[in-house]
Formats: structure tokens, C-alpha cells, sequence
């Protein structure tokens, strides 16, 4: 998938495209059927299959204060585009200058002009341009002037959830990972670095790794059976979101225990992936660290339990 992260990197002469445009934070299962849709049209009409977001979030920019916490940080959001078949990714520095275009003005310069859009697939929802000014009957209207056809998706529903970003973040911070699954089509997972620590420069021993301050959408506080990607390598995990009260840590931390584990390299600059994949409890503030010990164990054991479980079917 080619990343373009202006206008001025599209090639000349780029298109025809079928244009898909949004923030496509989770790229969830109402994305999916978007842009695997695009990728067949695009491919049927002889064209580029071309995604349009935004970096950062539009929100941040215009109303910082209620901004919401990401699914997926860039990083992670182009990794999922690509799966999906797409052939580019265009990436728009949100700026206040982009926010003032009128609707007009960013299909005629964008899709028109610099794409030769042909198709545009949206949902029903669909809102552009200065203050949000345009819906999507404004693209339909735009469309039949400028020359180009608007397919309008409806709401997906999933077990009475309406698949959309904010609903996927509802489920997440209340700790309804399978939930979250079912409108993600995957389990959700947090990618970052190891914290400074004992080991980093060497073999590190400790089945525990904690992570850097990471500040996007997390499952909400509590304990959690996981899988810890460390570079290449994946081990079953438990892990711990939340501030560790036992200790009296003031400080909100992800700590993840390794449950396979065996000494491995690790610097501050590996990446780590943590895919949640069922909440255990809530987190617990003991009387003293033997009992939290002890829970600890009775934690390992579900988890133990639960890959074992989880292997046998996957046979």
C-alpha cells in the first residue's frame, strides 16, 4: 500500500481512484465492508482504490478538549488499511486551513482535481468540509455536477451495537473485550515500548514488562488474560491496567506478565503488542502483597486454562 502524506506526494496523472473519506480510527468492521467494497470497485473500473484520513484526529484541532482517545494510533491504523486491500492511504495533516475548506472546495481540489475520483463510498453519516458544513446528500449533489457517483452505506448493527468508533471505545474502557472483538473483527490490542528498566541493554530475565505512558484508548482497569507480541516473538500473557493500589502507586501503569516466558532481548525502542482477549477481575487493592501473590496465581491458572481451552479448539 502506497502512503501519501500530502497532496503534493500523489503522483501526477494518479487515478482514476474510488475514494473512501474518513478518520477510520479501529478501521472496525463497518470500515471493512467500506473499503474492501472500494477495492472491488476500483479494480472492476481499472482504478486505484484510494483512503483519505486525517493526522491528526479532526478533533484535536478544533475542539481539544473533548478529543477522543484513539483505537488505533497512525501507526497501527495504515497497518490495518493495508490489510484490507487498499491501494493507497492518504494521509492529510489536519490543520486549521483544511478545516476552513468549504465543501465544494475540498471535493473540487482534492477529489476532483488531484484524484479524478470517479466513485466516493461513505456512510450514511458522512459529514465534510468547514464546520461540517456538507452531509452526504451535499457529495451526492457535488457528485452529479463534478462527475462522480456516490455509493451511501447504511449503520451495521452487531448484537444490538451499532458498529462505530465511539461504541468500540464504550466497550473497550468497560472492559468488554469480546464485545469490542465483534464489532472490531479482531481483538483489540495496544502497540508500544517497554519502560526503562532493569535489563534493557542485556538478556532481559524478568517475566514482566512494563509499558512507556501511553496515552490512547485502553481496556478500562483491571486484569486481563493477553497475548505480549516483543518483536517477533509472542508469548501468553496476563496483564494488569490501572494503578496497582496494593503498592499505593499513584501513577497509572500496563504491566504484563509473561506466561511462557524466556529470557529475551529487549531496548526501549522494541515493540511490544498486547492483544486483550478476556477480563479476569477488577483490579484489587489487597491487605498485604502475600495475598496479592496468591491472587496472582489463581490469576495465572485462569489464563493457563483459558489458552489450553482455546488451543484444543483451534486444532
Amino acid at each position: 500500500m502506497d502512503v501519501f502524506r500530502s497532496l503534493d506526494e500523489i503522483p501526477a496523472g494518479y487515478g482514476p481512484t474510488v475514494v473512501a473519506i474518513g478518520n477510520f480510527d479501529g478501521v472496525h468492521r463497518a470500515h471493512q465492508r467500506v473499503l474492501k467494497a472500494l477495492v472491488n470497485r476500483a479494480h472492476h473500473i481499472g482504478g486505484k482504490a484510494i483512503a483519505i484520513t486525517f493526522d491528526p484526529h479532526p478533533t484535536r484541532i478544533l475542539r481539544p478538549d473533548s478529543a477522543p482517545k484513539l483505537l488505533t494510533p497512525l501507526a497501527l491504523k495504515l497497518r490495518l488499511m493495508a490489510a484490507t486491500g487498499v491501494d493507497a492511504t492518504l494521509v492529510l495533516p489536519f490543520t486549521r486551513d483544511l478545516s476552513n475548506l468549504s465543501p465544494r472546495e475540498f471535493v473540487q481540489r482534492i477529489l476532483v482535481e488531484k484524484l479524478a475520483t470517479k466513485e466516493v463510498h461513505e456512510g450514511y453519516n458522512f459529514h465534510f468540509g468547514h464546520k461540517a458544513s456538507g452531509n452526504i446528500l451535499t457529495l451526492e449533489e457535488l457528485g452529479r455536477e463534478l462527475g462522480f457517483v456516490v455509493k451511501i452505506y447504511p449503520e451495521m448493527k452487531l448484537r444490538q451495537h451499532t458498529v462505530s468508533s465511539s461504541e468500540v471505545r464504550k466497550l473497550i474502557a468497560a472492559g468488554e473485550m469480546s464485545r469490542a472483538r465483534t464489532l472490531l473483527g479482531r481483538s483489540f490490542s495496544v502497540v508500544s515500548h517497554p519502560g526503562r528498566g532493569r535489563g534493557f541493554g542485556h538478556k532481559y530475565t524478568v517475566p514482566t514488562i512494563n509499558l512507556v505512558e501511553y496515552n490512547e484508548q485502553v481496556p478500562g482497569n483491571g486484569v486481563y488474560i493477553t497475548t505480549t507480541r516483543v518483536a517477533n516473538e509472542t508469548f501468553d500473557s496476563v496483564t494488569n491496567v490501572g494503578v496497582r493500589p496494593t503498592f499505593g502507586d499513584d501513577g497509572f501503569a500496563i504491566e504484563t506478565h509473561l506466561l511462557n516466558f524466556h529470557p529475551i532481548e529487549l531496548t526501549a525502542q522494541t515493540e511490544v503488542e498486547i492483544t486483550f482477549l478476556k477480563r479476569i477481575r477488577d483490579e484489587i487493592k489487597f491487605p498485604h502483597t502475600d495475598a496479592l501473590k496468591a491472587q496472582i496465581g489463581r490469576d495465572v491458572k485462569t489464563a493457563l486454562r483459558y489458552f489450553k481451552l482455546h488451543t484444543r479448539y483451534a486444532r
